[in-house]
């Protein structure tokens, strides 16, 4: 082989050597600018696919797990940014406060952060307080009926716009609202099915209503303007359904009888 052409070949092979870590630098700098990926979660005793558990060791949940499998892929330590509640995971995607995070999409939130896959789908009702006659929307949605929600979540969103007699008030902790059923002081709470489920297993004698007003989903994001960062964990999640990742954080954390619901 002649000396120019393969002093050619060996400068190619240089520059290809010296352009993928660049490629890989160029993500980290965007996806995790402090050198630690910091995932935002909202804490609640409910758990499920898109809320974190407090625990003795740290925190548990599905968002938990992945963010942890993601920190592994990039090379960097995982940092848990903790919120109350989805609505504050949104007001803080613009103040660089968090990396990634895995929360309910809708309308409002994609003008203040980027998706990426679906990985929940979760039908939204309400649940209502012990020795209520309450047995359907009809009768729930009447003047002087007390409704709460999270504050400032897609689900509070879809009650107001549902309910056009009883007053949907905004709460900012699932604790919170879970006092005011228990003590009868509202009169419902609207969340996800799965949610109130189990919720009505710790009250006695709370009903949860067979209809459903408002399909949830829940998606990984990142802040706007990180498009490497949204190719990256669009990948990651994409894998993560066909590899069995997202499984097994389904599995590690009580939702082992729950489909993983893409759509």
């Amino acid at each position: 082989m002649p000396t120019p052409f393969r002093s050619a070949c060996a400068g190619l092979a240089l520059a290809a050597t010296v352009a993928m870590p660049a490629l890989a630098d160029g993500l980290k700098d965007e996806i995790a600018p402090t050198g630690r990926l910091r995932v935002a979660i909202a804490i609640s005793p409910a758990g499920g696919a898109f809320w974190s558990t407090k625990t003795e060791a740290g925190y548990a949940g599905v968002p938990v797990d992945l963010g942890k499998e993601m920190a592994a892929q990039l090379g960097v330590p995982v940092d848990y940014v903790v919120h109350q509640n989805s609505g504050q995971i949104t007001d803080a995607a613009g103040k660089g406060a968090w990396d990634v995070t895995w929360l309910p999409k809708d309308p409002e939130r994609e003008t203040r952060m980027m998706f990426g896959p679906i990985y929940e789908v979760a039908d939204a009702t309400y649940i209502v307080k012990a020795g209520s006659s309450i047995t359907s929307f009809a009768m729930l949605d009447q003047p002087g009926i007390k409704v709460a929600a999270v504050n400032a979540t897609t689900t509070m969103r879809g009650a107001v716009a549902h309910l056009k007699n009883a007053k949907v008030t905004g709460y900012q902790t699932y604790d919170e609202i879970f006092g005011l059923l228990k003590g009868g002081e509202i009169d419902a709470f609207a969340l996800s099915r799965d949610q109130l489920n189990k919720m009505a297993q710790k009250i006695p004698g709370t009903k949860v209503l067979d209809e459903t007003f408002k399909k949830t989903v829940t998606a990984v994001a990142v802040p706007l303007g990180h498009s490497q960062a949204l190719a990256f964990v669009t990948r990651f999640m994409n894998e993560a359904v066909t590899n069995g990742t997202l499984r097994k954080a389904y599995d590690n954390n009580g939702l082992k009888d729950a489909p993983i619901r893409t759509e």
